[in-house]
C-alpha cells in the first residue's frame, strides 16, 4: 500500500496509521517519512519557506566509539534515485572513535529528512556486528553461528543476523529472512520443544537422521532429559559417523554449560570412539566464555543475545 511522503507539518496532523495492524514500520512508512523526528519535517517547512531548502550540504557520519561498520546497504537502498553523492566504508570494515564512516552528498531536500532513519540503520546494525566480530575473534577460527532472533523484535530479526553474518563474520543464522538476506541458508537444529514433544532424544535423533537430506549435519540437542554425556553416548551409537555433533544448551538453572562439562562429554566420546562428533555450544555465550570452552574442546558456538542486545555504535 503506497504511503505518502511527509513533506509538510501538515502532513504530520493529516496521518492516521491504522489500529488493524503490527506496530513495526513497513518499507513505505520509512521510505515516506514516518518513522523521522518531527523537527525534520519542521526544518523542510522552515526551510522551504526560506527559499533554502535545496542548499547542496555535505553530511559526514561518525560514532564516538569505534567497532565494525555496518548497515550502509539499506542507507543506499533508501537513498536510491534521490541524487545524492554517497562515499562511505564497507561493511566488515572496523573504524576508531569519530572518524568519518559515511560522507552524504546533495540538496538538503534529497536526504535530510531521513537523518534519523539513516543513523538508526547504522548505529544498529554496526553495533550487532560489532558484537559478532567480538565473538568471531574469540573463537579464533571455529565457527560462530548467530541464534538472536528471539532476543529482538521481529520486524529488526533480519536485520541483525544480516549483520551478524556479511559484517560480523558469523558463519550461519537461524533466522530464515537474516540468512537469505545475507546469501546463506539457515542453518538451525531442534528445539527443545520438539524432544520435550517427541518424549525421548534418541527417538527424535533416528527421525531426524531420516528426515535430513544426505549432506546435511546430523547435530542433536543433547541436554532435555538427561546427562548430557550419556544421551551424547546414545545418540553417537545410533548414528555412528552419521552423527556429525551434538549440541549442550544446559539453561542455567541446570548450570549451564561449563567447561568441565565440554571436556567431560568430549572424553566420553572419544573415548567411544566417536571422536568425529564435534561439540556445539549455545545458550549465554559470549566472547568470555568462547575463549574458555574453546580450550575445553568445544567446535562451534551458537550465540544469541550478546550478539542481539548489543548497544547501537552511535
Amino acid at each position: 500500500m503506497d504511503s505518502p511522503r511527509l513533506n509538510r507539518l501538515s502532513d504530520v496532523a493529516a496521518f492516521e496509521p491504522g489500529t488493524a495492524r503490527l506496530l513495526s514500520a513497513t518499507h513505505e512508512e520509512i521510505l515516506s517519512g514516518k518513522t523521522t523526528d518531527v523537527y525534520f519535517v519542521k526544518t523542510r517547512d522552515i526551510l522551504d519557506a526560506c527559499g533554502r531548502l535545496d542548499v547542496p550540504v555535505v553530511a559526514e557520519i561518525f560514532a564516538r566509539h569505534g567497532g565494525v561498520f555496518a548497515g550502509i546497504s539499506e542507507v543506499v537502498r533508501l537513498l536510491e534515485g534521490s541524487g545524492v553523492e554517497i562515499l562511505s566504508l564497507k561493511e566488515g570494515d572496523t573504524f576508531s572513535p569519530r572518524e568519518v564512516v559515511t560522507r552524504i552528498s546533495g540538496p538538503y531536500s534529497a536526504f535530510g529528512m531521513y537523518e534519523t532513519v539513516i543513523l538508526g540503520m547504522l548505529a544498529s546494525s554496526t553495533g550487532w556486528a560489532t558484537a559478532a566480530r567480538e565473538c568471531v575473534d574469540a573463537a579464533g577460527g571455529r565457527p560462530v553461528l548467530s541464534f538472536g532472533a528471539r532476543h529482538v523484535h521481529p520486524a529488526v530479526s533480519s536485520v541483525m543476523e544480516r549483520a551478524a553474518v556479511v559484517a560480523g563474520g558469523c558463519v550461519g543464522a537461524s533466522c530464515i529472512l537474516g540468512a537469505k538476506l545475507a546469501g546463506i541458508e539457515p542453518r538451525g537444529t531442534i528445539p527443545h520443544a520438539a524432544i520435550l514433544l517427541a518424549g525421548d532424544t534418541l527417538q527424535i535423533a533416528k527421525v531426524y537422521d531420516d528426515f535430513l537430506p544426505d549432506g546435511e549435519p546430523r547435530i542433536i540437542l543433547v541436554d532435555t532429559f538427561h546427562d548430557e554425556a550419556e544421551e551424547s553416548l546414545r545418540i553417537a551409537s545410533e548414528l555412528g559417523k552419521r552423527l556429525s555433533g551434538v549440541r549442550l544448551d544446559t539453561p542455567s538453572e541446570r548450570g549451564g554449560v561449563t567447561p568441565e562439562l565440554v571436556r567431560e562429554v568430549r572424553h566420553r566420546l572419544d573415548m567411544a570412539g566417536a571422536s568425529h562428533v564435534d561439540i556445539i555450544v549455545s545458550g549465554g555465550i559470549n566472547p568470555e566464555r568462547i575463549r574458555v570452552l574453546c580450550e575445553a574442546g568445544a567446535a562451534s558456538f551458537g550465540v544469541g543475545s550478546y550478539i542481539a542486545h548489543a548497544a547501537p555504535r552511535d
